[in-house]
């Protein structure tokens, strides 16, 4: 399915994903534990951004899916 949101939306999860990554290296060569303390704060965030986009996909999929199977009965 070809759908611009639908692309926005996987995109913005590449970048969340890839900020992640970014994260957890900063956390592994941190050795304070404040500093520890805040990314993984800020992780929780990007994981909550996360799972809202991907609910959102989802939603979305349905969504087109029912549109289309309503064009193809009329």
């Amino acid at each position: 399915m070809d759908d611009p949101y639908l692309d926005e939306l996987k995109n913005e999860f590449r970048d969340y994903s890839i900020e992640l990554k970014k994260l957890k290296q900063k956390f592994l060569k941190s050795n304070s534990a404040l500093e520890q303390s805040k990314i993984i704060k800020k992780i929780d965030v990007i994981a909550t951004k996360m799972e809202n986009n991907q609910k959102q996909a989802t939603k979305v999929t349905k969504s087109r899916l029912k549109d289309m199977k309503k064009n193809q009965k009329k």
